[in-house]
């Protein structure tokens, strides 16, 4: 019978050994870590860190779109091109950060919070954005109910895409359990 060391090509020959292959602490046979991608492990794919490539380029990519409509709305709003390139930077560095946070701290988050997180996050966007607009006749609450309003759709998405697709929950309740079979005690 072969053993999962003589499938992936290991031998038992202490001489043949691959340098940089680990070893157990009680035989020369070395350890093989998988790391294909497999459905149950999206981090296997991902760097050293367990971030995926995705993981730090989706929060990049909104953070420069959210800067340039921030200069496009400042700049329509009557400010200087210099002042709304200044406030779009700014901006698209604030929300790069806070949203890398968000995916970092992610998966340690109930499906709920994490929900109300994107929602909170998405709402502020928006009614900061809502509120450099400029038209005449907008109040900070105005701002705040605009904010609030998109946060709260923003909160339904996220909670819907998050029960739907809960293979992809990184916490223990919401996975599909695996079948344990224990020998019953009067057997």
């Amino acid at each position: 019978m072969q053993t999962p060391a003589h499938r992936h090509g290991a031998t038992a020959d202490p001489q043949s050994r691959d340098a940089s292959q680990p070893y157990t602490a009680h035989s020369d046979t070395p350890v093989h870590r998988d790391t294909s991608v497999h459905p149950d492990n999206p981090a296997a794919a991902s760097g050293p860190h367990g971030r995926s490539t995705m993981a730090v380029a989706l929060p990049v990519a909104a953070a420069l779109l959210y800067g340039l409509w921030t200069v496009f709305v400042d700049r329509t709003s009557g400010s200087s091109l210099g002042h709304a390139w200044l406030l779009g930077l700014i901006t698209a560095v604030v929300s790069g950060v806070l949203g890398l946070l968000l995916v970092r701290v992610q998966p340690t988050l109930v499906t709920e919070v994490r929900a109300l997180a994107y929602g909170a996050f998405f709402g502020t966007a928006i009614g900061y954005l809502y509120s450099i607009s400029g038209t005449a006749g907008h109040t900070t609450l105005e701002s705040v109910r605009m904010g609030a309003v998109m946060g709260a759709v923003m909160f339904a998405v996220s909670l819907y895409i998050f029960r739907t697709h809960r293979v992809r929950e990184p916490h223990g309740e919401h996975r599909p359990r695996r079948t344990h079979h224990h020998p019953h005690p009067s057997n």
